[in-house]
């Protein structure tokens, strides 16, 4: 699996480079900027792309941008975005295209090597990586007179986990309970909050990051 990626801090990125080699990707290219970034996803077409979100010559939202503008040249292209921050701009920006293969992870969590790379290779294989924060703070900005007040607290639980990309058997594995059992948590939140059910667990999971973004 062929890997783009693109981070500024020396130390950091010569980590993250043989982090993936170890656990046997293939790094096409490791640059700093967000010029290097444009020229590598434009002209090595890898399977997947982790960026930092804020690279030189701006050290604003260059890399999300180049990733944002590679992504809509090539739909689907697997982006894991890193960043110091929760910052939920960043999260809808990167999810508004509605086609999968996206993930938001916080700086912290790349020094787990196991969770990373579950990360780099969900997003690869066209899945989702939301960063539990991330969930946390769309979930808060709902008011309990919205929809999502009507989720009970298993059931929002069961949301944050989703919106993670886990599927109904790992959801089931963590909170100790049957498959059935979130398989019946999953439909009432969907009717709850008024979404169409989909086998898709990628889909369901943008349609419903797509639903707590609304109203901001």
């Amino acid at each position: 699996m062929r890997v783009v990626l693109a981070e500024d801090l020396f130390l950091l990125r010569d980590g993250l480079v043989r982090m993936l080699e170890a656990f046997d990707f293939e790094i096409a290219a490791a640059v700093e900027s967000g010029p290097e970034l444009s020229k590598a996803l434009d002209e090595l077409q890898p399977d997947v792309a982790v960026v930092d979100v804020r690279l030189p010559p701006s050290h604003t939202d260059e890399g999300l941008q180049c990733a944002l503008a590679a992504r809509r040249a090539r739909p689907g292209l697997p982006v894991l975005v890193l960043s110091q921050h929760v910052e939920q701009l960043y999260a809808r920006e990167l999810l508004a295209d509605g086609n999968g293969g996206v993930g938001y992870l916080l700086k912290d969590r790349v020094f787990d090597a196991a969770q990373f790379i579950d990360a780099v290779r969900r997003v690869a294989g066209g899945g989702t990586a939301m960063d539990p924060q991330v969930i946390q703070q769309l979930l808060s900005r709902h008011s309990a007179e919205e929809p999502l007040g009507a989720l009970t607290p298993r059931e929002r639980e069961v949301l944050e986990l989703m919106a993670q990309g886990r599927s109904n058997a790992a959801i089931a594995a963590q909170l100790v309970v049957t498959e059935r059992a979130i398989a019946k948590h999953t439909s009432n939140i969907f009717g709850k909050l008024d979404l169409a059910v989909s086998d898709d667990d990628n889909r369901r999971v943008l349609a419903v990051l797509a639903y707590l973004d609304q109203g901001r």
